[in-house]
């Protein structure tokens, strides 16, 4: 694997130096339902409910992904707010909120052709009409971006067995089925995607799984990755005993 870029690292050490303002709350506004994104105005549940599906937006609006999945970096938005570690901790221990971000989650996941097969442990697999999803995919690279931002708020928000689902389907169908392989792509899983993990042992597994693909020494099949992330739920660690 690639040196790890300088915002993972960030991310992976939890974001020294990071200030927190107790007066700023948008976000955590945003997802109790009581604020509204900018600068669509809407809350989270009119997002959820009126922009499924609507894939022309969610391919050309930009200032949403940074309300949907915030983190405590600046995005492209001017209008968003940085996550606060005050927001966080609330956030993570809402019920509420943790349910509104799943959802968020499977909004983007139908955006990008697949959809979720198991929360509990984030086994993946394709929409029914995924093919042109996957080509949109493979052509918009500016949704790499949103994926390094959607793995990492997915971490920070108690969910990274979601995000490693995510990542380990992708290497099933780029190993298995030769798709979701173009040079872009694997460039932004290799060196951020798959590094963006904070459980060391599982980023080292994924790695090492990543690194077998690309060489050609290994095949990750899709009866392989359900394997993996059932064995993650049930003994806490990717690694076969």
């Amino acid at each position: 694997m690639a040196a790890v870029p300088r915002d993972v690292q960030e991310f992976l050490d939890n974001y020294p130096g990071r200030v927190d303002d107790d007066k700023e709350r948008a976000n955590l506004d945003f997802y109790l339902g009581t604020g509204r994104c900018q600068p669509n105005a809407l809350t989270i549940d009119e997002l959820h409910e009126e922009w499924r599906g609507d894939y022309e937006t969610l391919e050309f609006e930009h200032g949403y992904i940074q309300w949907l999945f915030p983190i405590p970096e600046r995005g492209m938005n001017f209008r968003s707010q940085p996550l606060h570690s005050h927001e966080e901790k609330a956030m993570r221990t809402n019920p509420q909120v943790v349910a509104r971000v799943q959802k968020s989650y499977q909004l983007m996941l139908d955006f990008y052709g697949m959809k979720l097969v198991d929360a509990s442990t984030g086994l993946l697999e394709r929409t029914d009409g995924y093919q042109p999803r996957y080509r949109n995919l493979v052509r918009s690279s500016h949704n790499y971006l949103r994926i390094s931002r959607i793995l990492k708020h997915l971490s920070i928000m108690g969910l990274e067995h979601l995000g490693t689902g995510l990542l380990l389907h992708f290497l099933s169908e780029q190993s298995a089925n030769n798709t979701l392989n173009n040079e872009g792509l694997c460039s932004s899983m290799d060196h951020w995607w798959a590094n963006c993990v904070r459980n060391a042992a599982d980023r080292a597994w994924i790695a090492a799984r990543v690194s077998g693909v690309r060489s050609g020494s290994e095949r990750f099949s899709r009866a392989e990755y359900a394997a993996a992330v059932r064995r993650r739920k049930d003994t806490g660690s990717f690694a076969a005993e």
